[in-house]
């Protein structure tokens, strides 16, 4: 009964600290002499709590965990870096996807099934417009006014690369000016929400709400936790869900959606990239450029129907894995690629996570900042920050021309690639530097880009090809060191999938590094195969049933002080006891295998039994090897705050009994403390953005 015992914080003021420490007694003989240490113990208000036995039950399922819910309808929306969009079924018709409107505006050569990931605020900092229509009124202005709004693109890598993400993390529009992040993801949300719930009530002949409607967003797997929270608390603000019913919103992995999706693919809606096995008519003898454009010419005559169908069956690819057969889904996005290994089970066809998910920012902006980097090269780096300043928006009509000629680019391709360069930039250009665009291009020395007499730079399918090799190079070195892994060596199938996944170039070298490893496939709609599948997730979210934590969970206790164990500055004595405080109580390690709703428990006792109020605070690590809450890298990530003043009447046991429930297995943990006395209970999502 003496290994453990767990302490909270009192929340006391500096004032009323010391009057707080001095109920321990911490003799100067007993402590280390420390000069900057300051242990979060030694601002204790009341004894820890001691276990009533060494108690780790792990349950494989908490059966209180039941749907209190049902819902009419499941949206997903795929929140992408460059592209977004939203798809809908209703539960009573879970075999149709329904793929929203088609959007106004729209780029020659480029699918207009989602809208580009762009907002537009007033000058006064208010919504205006979202997607094509705030790229097209932002154009449309005159350049002094457009200085004046707030124009933001491609944002969501924010959440990615933001080491230290908190709900006041800003953002940077094209003129400069820094805006809340939340207040712009939510802006965001709030826009699906409407265009959801428009189209759902005039679907229906009757106005739709919210309550009926169960959202689903994605996110990247190898988003670290705040980021995932931070969309949570996004969609929150946007009025999709609330705290108090947050099991109408599900944050959906990425990776594990397409798998999902990827489960009913049936022959005829995927392509086959691999030398393994010739499938729907396509042999590793075509070429995959050929292929592709088949599959696009299919897709494009079943554009107009918006509605897909999804067979309740287990797709002929899927039919063929077998209990315990491993599978590789890459996403490649605008933004990021995740990589994520998944196992089958049976006889359900449930899906294991088998490794961790890893990836990196590697997605196809990594294309659009080669091209910058080549813009600076040829017309110094001082001009473009100027330009992209001084005239944002035709910076941006810049890259919307780059956009749909790098979806041109293709292995085989020998013509060159024309870029329009606005007007603004060639007349901008003259003026900062005094002599022509032309001029710039002879002087450089770029191979391969040369200047054409119609305002346009024209680029070798060598100089386009160049621009995507570091991201390409990026991804294939990633996916090679995946697959030196044991646990992924024996993979039977790689599916790409994500918006990336279109571009020829990146599937002709995944085809010729892991072609004759395992069979790759690539699903025909292949840019709306997460949307598909997180509208499949939302209907049934016990798919996936085992993934891997990516972090180390536990609580801050106290041990019992072990001389030559502990070190010297941890001790404490209360009561003529010798305490190690800070001692990290470890309830799941990073990379552990857990079971969707799997709960860990452990109980404890008051030490004291006057006390009145516990709290209890949990705290994580991206390190396994942890053993106090003050070593490198681990973080408080949650508070409970339990009243253990008892009910009249109750007779309230002397060894009191507080249990501690973790639930793990979902894309949140909620952690529990229940008075077993007076089934008092509190609750709490673990939170990494507020701590």
């Amino acid at each position: 009964m003496d290994s453990v015992g767990m302490y909270g914080l009192c929340g006391c003021t500096a004032k009323s600290k010391m009057k707080c420490d001095s109920r321990w007694e911490i003799p100067a003989s007993e402590t280390a002499p420390t000069s900057a240490y300051s242990s979060p113990a030694r601002s204790l208000g009341d004894t820890g709590i001691t276990p009533l036995s060494p108690s780790h039950i792990v349950n494989d399922a908490d059966p209180n965990v039941s749907e209190q819910q049902t819902f009419l309808v499941v949206v997903a929306i795929d929140f992408g870096t460059t592209s977004s969009g939203y798809a809908y079924s209703f539960t009573k018709e879970p075999e149709c996807i329904h793929v929203m409107r088609r959007w106004e505006g729209g780029d020659p050569g480029v699918s207009n099934q989602k809208t580009p990931t762009t907002i537009l605020l007033t000058p006064e900092r208010k919504f205006h417009s979202f997607g094509y229509a705030a790229r097209d009124f932002y154009h449309d202005l005159d350049p002094n006014e457009a200085k004046q709004w707030l124009y933001l693109e491609k944002f969501k890598m924010k959440l990615h690369t933001t080491g230290d993400l908190t709900m006041d993390t800003d953002l940077t529009a094209a003129n400069g000016k820094k805006v809340k992040a939340l207040e712009i993801f939510a802006y965001a949300l709030q826009y699906f929400k409407e265009q959801a719930l428009k189209e759902l009530s005039d679907q229906a002949g009757s106005e739709f709400e919210n309550s009926d409607v169960r959202w689903v967003i994605t996110v990247p797997a190898i988003w670290k936790q705040p980021a995932k929270q931070f969309m949570r608390q996004a969609a929150y603000q946007a009025g999709l869900a609330s705290p108090e019913n947050a099991e109408q919103l599900i944050i959906a992995l990425e990776p594990e959606a397409a798998s999902i999706y990827c489960r009913k693919l049936r022959l005829h809606q995927m392509i086959e990239l691999s030398s393994k096995a010739a499938v729907n008519g396509y042999s590793s003898g075509d070429t995959v450029g050929a292929g592709f454009a088949q599959a696009k010419e299919h897709i494009r005559r079943n554009r107009q129907s918006r509605t897909f169908l999804v067979e309740n069956v287990i797709g002929e690819i899927w039919s063929e894995l077998e209990e315990g057969d491993k599978y590789v889904v890459v996403d490649s996005g605008g933004g990021t690629v995740d990589l994520t290994v998944h196992q089958i089970r049976l006889p359900e066809g449930h899906l294991k996570e088998l490794y961790k998910a890893t990836g990196g920012p590697y997605g196809s902006l990594g294309v659009d900042y080669e091209f910058e980097k080549l813009l600076c090269k040829i017309f110094g780096e001082d001009f473009i920050e100027q330009f992209k300043i001084k005239r944002p928006a035709a910076w941006v009509d810049l890259m919307i021309a780059f956009e749909s000629r790098k979806r041109a680019a293709a292995p085989d391709r020998t013509n060159p690639l024309n870029i329009t360069l606005p007007f603004s930039f060639i007349d901008y250009y003259k003026k900062f530097r005094g002599h022509s665009v032309e001029h710039a291009l002879r002087k450089s020395n770029v191979d391969f880009v040369k200047w054409s007499s119609q305002g346009m730079l024209r680029m070798s399918p060598d100089a386009m090809n160049a621009l995507f090799k570091p991201t390409i190079d990026s991804i294939i070195e990633h996916l090679r060191d995946l697959f030196q892994k044991p646990e992924v060596s024996t993979v039977k199938f790689l599916f790409l999938v994500g918006g990336f996944a279109e571009a020829p170039l990146l599937q002709q070298a995944v085809q010729a590094a892991f072609g004759d490893k395992c069979r790759i496939i690539i699903p025909q709609d292949v840019g709306l195969t997460i949307l598909k599948g997180a509208v499949l997730f939302g209907l049934d979210p016990a798919v996936i049933k085992v993934r891997r934590s990516p972090l180390t969970y536990g609580v801050g206790v106290l041990n019992r002080y072990v001389e030559g164990k502990h070190p010297p500055e941890k001790l404490l004595v209360k009561d003529g006891t010798r305490w190690c405080t800070d001692v990290f109580d470890k309830f799941i390690s990073a990379d552990q295998s857990v079971a969707l709703g799997e709960l860990v428990k452990r109980s404890y006792t008051p030490a004291k039994p006057s006390q009145l109020v516990i709290v209890i605070n949990i705290y994580s690590s991206e390190c396994d090897d942890v053993s106090f809450i003050t070593d490198p890298g681990v973080k408080k990530c949650g508070t409970l705050r339990l009243d253990l003043t008892g009910t009249s009447g109750t007779a309230v046991p002397a060894r009191r009994e507080i249990q501690t429930l973790m639930q793990f297995g979902d894309t949140e943990i909620k952690a529990t403390a229940v008075d077993i006395a007076t089934a008092k209970s509190v609750k709490v999502g673990i939170d990494f953005l507020n701590y």
